[in-house]
């Protein structure tokens, strides 16, 4: 079992890593959640019955694990800009304007709370409204339902980003 445990996690911590990146600013910090999550990745282990993929499992509990951490904290979480490392999108050259669309997009998302920062997360790894569903809990109804609301504030955060400048 612990063979078969290391094996998964050597495999999709990629998951891990980007759940770290996008709630952690501190490199310590996100070495303590990471080792936070692994843990709770540990504990539940047993009670897998692979009625799910490994992954939409892992993304389970690793974001259960990431807000839950942030709803005990007693401050209110710093609030940091996502990095390019946070995307990880394959092959990824942008132009000169797409530096500054990714740049908006990225500054819009950091303002979304932590649920939303997840749903837009997964969506952005392409994840299907089910395998959303599967990993949050919410509803496929509800997810659709979100995401919607989501861009719609997406859109009129740049825009008023945009009036700005």
């Amino acid at each position: 079992m612990k063979d078969e445990f290391i094996v998964m996690i050597n495999e999709h911590r990629g998951i891990l890593y980007k759940i770290c990146n996008l709630y952690c600013d501190d490199e310590e910090d996100r070495k303590d959640l990471f080792q936070e999550m692994v843990l709770q990745l540990w504990k539940s282990y047993p009670g897998f019955r692979s009625q799910s993929s490994k992954s939409t499992w892992m993304y389970r509990i690793a974001l259960n694990t990431s807000i839950t951490r942030l709803r005990k904290e007693k401050r209110e979480p710093s609030r940091r800009s996502l990095m390019d490392a946070d995307f990880e999108i394959p092959d990824f050259n942008p132009g000169p304007d797409q530096h500054e669309e990714l740049a908006l997009l990225r500054n819009a998302i950091d303002q979304l709370n932590e649920i939303e920062k997840a749903l837009v997360m997964l969506y952005l790894e392409e994840k299907s409204y089910e395998e959303i569903s599967d990993i949050t809990g919410i509803t496929k109804t509800n997810v659709g339902v979100k995401l919607n609301r989501i861009k719609l504030k997406l859109e009129k955060i740049i825009n008023k980003n945009c009036h700005v400048r």
